[in-house]
């Protein structure tokens, strides 16, 4: 196992950061609590009222922009790819291709816990396609099939 795995697949914010290039203020998973290598993973994305962009989404209901919800499952599924195709893939860019079937059920907030799952549907070489859930306490807040493709290092 490598630093930052621990036994069950779950890999810490140490780890993730191993894995896609992403930080802060735009790395958007806190940790994986899940990890089932070329199948899934479960996210979790902790909200805090001390995020950027509630200073202008919206200053009087602060809310999660849906986009970044989706981009959470994105970068979640970027986890699970580069984990997935091994340690040469680390740090290499995961590109989105589409985003289809996107659904906004109830809105995130600050305090709120959001686990996001992802599902791996099908992979054709660098090209892999995914179903995605953002859930709070078990609760559906936003679901979305997209499809990305991991560039070449």
């Amino acid at each position: 196992m490598d630093s930052g795995d621990t036994a069950g697949g779950t890999l810490d914010i140490e780890r993730i950061k191993q894995l896609i290039p992403h930080r802060y203020p735009f790395l958007m998973i806190d940790r994986i609590v899940e990890l089932v290598p070329d199948v899934s993973a479960v996210g979790i994305k902790n909200v805090s009222i001390n995020e950027p962009y509630f200073q202008g989404h919206f200053p009087s209901r602060p809310i999660m922009p849906g986009v970044l919800i989706i981009e959470a499952m994105a970068q979640t599924s970027g986890a699970l790819v580069v984990y997935t195709m091994g340690e040469d893939a680390e740090g290499r860019l995961v590109y989105f291709m589409s985003v289809d079937s996107a659904r906004f059920r109830k809105p995130i907030t600050p305090g709120d816990t959001v686990h996001i799952h992802v599902e791996k549907l099908q992979s054709r070489g660098r090209v892999w396609k995914f179903a995605g859930k953002a859930k709070v306490e078990g609760t559906l807040m936003a679901e979305a099939t997209y499809s990305a493709m991991i560039a070449d290092s």
